[in-house]
């Protein structure tokens, strides 16, 4: 099979189109024929020596979707519809970025008989997949509440505004630029804040009360701001490092933390373990709500698989105002 492969650290040229050998499914595990795939800065930081050495043969990638090749439990059929996220992908296994990837089996889910493009639904996996670990035990089941993203012109971001309308709930977006308030609001913000940073006035004149929850993307540089806009017993959950490295300096429990408020991390490595099983995930109703037109797509350009380089470029300057896909 083709699959691009990293032999050594750097930019996007390192990434090489090699044919390699398929590997067989294990009794736990199946294989896939993928059909496309979402990029994401994860494969950017992995490529770059970001995430670990690279040692050996590294094929990046770490969502898909595609068509069953074979299943040894016979769980899923051979050529039924899934997609896959995560479960070691391009780190304890070969990732995405290939014709075909061999996945555990607690790490498929099954799409198949929803009527969109294999583009679209490669829009779909990692990032409502983390929106979902992330926030889905605080919003899904209490409609009404207000939710702050931070950092929503990511895809991930995105994709937080428009699962979290869905479910109900008063969305408040920032972004740093004023150029990407039309977009926040056409995917399903109720405001838009330009952020410079320090918002807490701006989100008070909104929500006087403060929000009861915030999704972090950016990361270290903002939460404590971020904390400041919760009302009492409400969450700021970190998802993201936008804004760098994620250390917190000197984080005064009594000062920097608001009372009854509540500080959490989640990282999308969860999604498929015993913790956090995928069998409940609602991936297959998102993706419907997108077929339906009552969630909006947050694909913004498809790459064809020769061209996945100019893809990472796009990632690294920030040009991306959505989610990227490859086609095969």
């Amino acid at each position: 099979m083709k699959a691009y492969v990293i032999e050594q650290a750097g930019g996007p040229e390192v990434l090489q189109l090699r044919d390699i050998a398929s590997a067989a499914p294990k009794v736990d595990e199946v294989r896939i024929r993928v059909k496309a795939f979402g990029l994401n800065r994860a494969e950017v930081y992995r490529r770059a020596g970001k995430m670990g050495p690279v040692t050996g043969q590294v094929v990046p990638g770490i969502e898909a979707v595609g068509e069953v090749i074979e299943d040894p439990s016979g769980h899923f059929r051979a050529g039924q519809q899934v997609a896959t996220a995560m479960g070691g992908l391009q780190f304890s296994r070969h990732g995405s970025y290939a014709e075909e990837v061999t996945v555990l089996r607690s790490n498929v889910i099954d799409l198949d008989g929803i009527s969109l493009s294999w583009e679209e639904l490669a829009a779909l996996p990692e990032s409502y997949l983390t929106v979902w670990g992330a926030l889905g035990r605080l919003i899904d089941d209490v409609p009404g509440q207000t939710l702050l993203v931070r950092g929503a012109t990511s895809s991930v971001g995105q994709a937080a505004v428009a699962y979290a309308k869905a479910r109900g709930q008063q969305v408040i977006a920032t972004t740093r630029s004023t150029a990407n308030a039309a977009r926040l609001l056409t995917i399903g913000a109720d405001s838009v804040v330009i952020d410079n940073g320090e918002i807490v006035e701006q989100i008070r004149a909104i929500a006087p009360e403060g929000v009861d929850v915030v999704l972090e993307v950016v990361g270290a540089a903002t939460v404590r701001d971020s904390l400041n806009t919760l009302k009492p017993f409400g969450t700021v959950v970190v998802i993201g490092l936008l804004g760098g490295a994620p250390v917190l300096e000197n984080l005064h429990l009594m000062n920097d933390l608001p009372n009854a408020t509540r500080l959490a991390f989640f990282g999308s490595g969860l999604l498929g373990t015993a913790a956090l099983p995928l069998a409940a995930a609602p991936l297959r109703w998102i993706a419907q709500q997108v077929a339906n037109k009552t969630m909006p797509s947050l694909r913004v350009k498809t790459f064809d698989f020769d061209d996945v380089s100019n893809a990472h470029r796009m990632i690294e300057s920030d040009g991306a105002q959505g989610k990227l896909v490859v086609r095969i």
